[in-house]
């Protein structure tokens, strides 16, 4: 078995011996002890993103469709009190730095399209959990938007949507884990992760798609080496939550045992399972590659 880097041993003989464990069912409290490793500081501040791209299969409307995903990995300095990315960060008292995931779903439904995106916005210098998390929806139909915010014990909830029944959304709903910050989780330290029985969200994609109300749920979550024959080649890591409402649903994310510890794939079991699969990775400052001559650099991302 190759080294294990930045995981303690504790999580190596679960990795050897596929036994989960258990941590208490609390939200993380927030820590002066920062979350992130100095293996993590040194790649991920080099002014550059992550980007991969995913082959995917996405339940919906009772049926699997052939899509693609791409997720976007990159730390920005950050507002605690906004909760937005800062222009002017050098002398802002209130900066904290955090890990951002866009994660970007695109698939056809026949005739016409969704396209989809989530960002999680994670401080690494802490306990890991998200600030922020955001997600909209865009289809033919029309197009929807929710978003959270962590405001001390409180989960802020807005909403937007073309449906009369959802209308325009301003609530907010006890603090818990957040579904979408497990994957900020798993790249800054997946010590981070929750495990056992625990109080969460479901994700903010989860809850626009299938019309939920966001609630305070309790799923029951382990982590362990992969026995799943389409990952079980490689030295991986699965880490599988399973709820029982607001819908029976199973989540595995797969990813590496070893730091900088990627996300490989993931599934989605429900009715169906939605499916998505690692093509190609790259690290890049993509927000400087916006002109005709940098076209070609999509091609990296291709299989």
């Amino acid at each position: 078995m190759k080294k294990i880097i930045g995981i303690s041993s504790l999580i190596l003989l679960a990795a050897i011996t596929a036994i989960s464990w258990n941590i208490p069912n609390t939200v993380v409290k927030q820590s002066d002890q920062p979350a992130a490793t100095p293996d993590f500081k040194v790649y991920w501040n080099d002014g550059k993103a992550e980007i991969s791209s995913y082959t995917l299969q996405q339940s919906r409307y009772g049926e699997l469709h052939e899509g693609e995903a791409t997720m976007i990995f990159v730390t920005e300095p950050f507002s605690k009190s906004k909760q937005v990315k800062l222009d002017n960060y050098k002398n802002y008292k209130d900066k904290v730095e955090v890990l951002k995931l866009n994660a970007v779903r695109k698939f056809n439904t026949g005739i016409y399209p969704y396209s989809t995106m989530t960002s999680i916005f994670s401080p690494y210098e802490s306990s890991g959990q998200a600030l922020k998390v955001s997600t909209s929806v865009q289809e033919w139909c029309g197009h929807a938007f929710m978003q959270f915010n962590r405001r001390g014990n409180k989960i802020k909830i807005a909403g937007k949507s073309y449906f009369e029944s959802e209308g325009d959304v301003d609530s907010s709903i006890p603090n818990a884990y957040l579904e979408d910050e497990l994957w900020n989780m798993i790249r800054i330290n997946p010590e981070l992760l929750p495990k056992g029985s625990f109080q969460l969200i479901p994700s903010t994609l989860f809850l626009r798609l299938k019309h939920h109300a966001p609630q305070v749920v309790t799923a029951t979550a382990q982590l362990m080496k992969t026995q799943n024959e389409q990952f079980s080649t490689e030295q991986l890591f699965e880490y599988t939550l399973q709820y029982d409402q607001p819908a029976t649903r199973t989540i595995s994310i797969f990813f590496d045992t070893q730091f900088p510890h990627q996300i490989k794939g993931w599934q989605e079991k429900g009715r169906l399972t939605t499916t998505a699969t690692l093509k190609k990775s790259i690290r890049l400052d993509y927000w400087s590659k916006h002109n005709n001559t940098h076209r070609a650099l999509q091609e990296l991302l291709e299989d």
